[in-house]
């Protein structure tokens, strides 16, 4: 796919808008699949289909995994409970292919590639999606808008480092995958040995990035969705990361630094992107000042926009979400009595990502304030 000319790019005017629910709703066809774009050794990830469901509504189409029909009357049955309206419209089936026969419905799919244009055939959307997936990319772009951003030097393969480049990098540092997901295929590296140890862990012809370390524990995930044709600010949710890897997202943010952001989404929805996409982003302390680094956009739906619109149908601004194991291998087995989610209150628990209890893992939102969510947190580990 050829890169995107960056020099198409000119100030546009400001087309942001904060949310808005106006406007004639198109009925959806909605594929969440991820397999096409995750990366391999994730457990379950063939069961992430199922966290699409709350996000839909009545009148919508949804494709899920037919692995998770026997646990469809306990989701559902959770959903009506907690005040949740989804759709009972299930195709079992995951195959992109099916959606043609619904042509007339607006697709909505996890990662607009390859596969998914059998959902929609849009070049714009394929095109600006496949390019600004690059780390690298996404670099070279945000030197073009002059945002703030780490340090980083590219390379078209991993090969290309020489060994003067290692002798005078700044450690510690990363060594990441231009294109790489779930924290897969990102190194850091402590001194110029580990570096060249991170090296060899890569085929010589992959796209890589050096990065300067990012001294921070907070990283902002900061979510846009186009809607009506407008773009929309969707909401800004703090990261809980392991390693390099999500765990989930707690609302509301420590800030919600806009600016950092908004030019770059502003260029991605002037080139034809679709749906929810998001922007990671670190928050410094540097002599007294506030900075905000933005590190990489993920030009997808991602694992905090799930429960972002589900507290967005529900009304709720106070809630985290999170992965958790289980020893039950149905929902069933889960009693979720006393803490499910009560709107009078609002408060409890919400399943959200409910396929992957066929392997032991959930994903959770804890609605309520802080203290609330330690209650909650501490009585749903009992149960699990």
């Amino acid at each position: 796919m050829a890169a995107l000319e960056l020099t198409t790019y000119a100030p546009i005017k400001r087309r942001i808008s904060n949310i808005s629910n106006s406007g004639i709703r198109k009925n959806r066809i909605i594929n969440h699949d991820i397999m096409n774009c995750t990366a391999d050794g994730v457990a379950g990830n063939f069961l992430y289909s199922g966290r699409a469901l709350g996000i839909t509504e009545p009148d919508d189409v949804l494709q899920l995994h037919p692995a998770l029909r026997p646990e469809w009357p306990t989701i559902n049955a959770h959903y009506k409970k907690i005040g949740l309206r989804t759709t009972k419209n299930i195709i079992w089936n995951i195959d992109f292919n099916v959606a043609e026969q619904y042509s007339t419905y607006e697709p909505s799919v996890f990662f607009f590639g390859e596969e998914q244009q059998k959902f929609c055939r849009n070049d714009n959307w394929y095109r600006v999606v496949d390019y600004i997936n690059s780390k690298n990319n996404f670099m070279t772009l945000a030197e073009e808008l002059k945002m703030n951003t780490p340090k980083t030097i590219r390379f078209n393969s991993v090969d290309a480092i020489t060994k003067n480049e290692i002798e005078n990098f700044s450690y510690p540092c990363y060594l990441k995958a231009a294109i790489s997901v779930s924290g897969v295929g990102i190194y850091r590296c402590e001194d110029k040995d580990e570096l060249r140890d991170a090296i060899t862990k890569f085929t010589p012809d992959v796209p890589v990035q050096v990065q300067e370390e990012v001294n921070t524990t907070i990283f902002l995930n900061m979510q846009y969705r186009v809607h009506n044709f407008r773009l929309e600010r969707l909401a800004t949710t703090e990261q809980i990361l392991k390693g390099f890897v999500h765990q989930g997202n707690i609302s509301p943010a420590c800030c919600e630094p806009w600016e950092a952001v908004d030019l770059m989404a502003e260029w991605l929805f002037s080139h034809g992107i679709k749906g929810v996409f998001a922007f990671d982003v670190a928050v410094l302390e540097y002599n007294g000042e506030t900075r905000y680094q933005p590190i990489e956009c993920n030009p997808r739906f991602n694992g905090a926009t799930y429960p972002t619109l589900i507290a967005e149908k529900l009304g709720a601004t106070n809630w985290l979400a999170r992965m958790f194991t289980t020893s039950k291998r149905h929902l069933s087995d889960i009693d979720l009595s006393g803490i499910e989610y009560n709107s009078a209150s609002d408060s409890g628990v919400i399943i959200v990502n409910w396929g992957p209890i066929l392997v032991g893992k959930l994903l959770f939102m804890l609605v309520g304030t802080p203290e609330i969510q330690i209650k909650l947190l501490r009585e749903l580990e009992k149960r699990l």
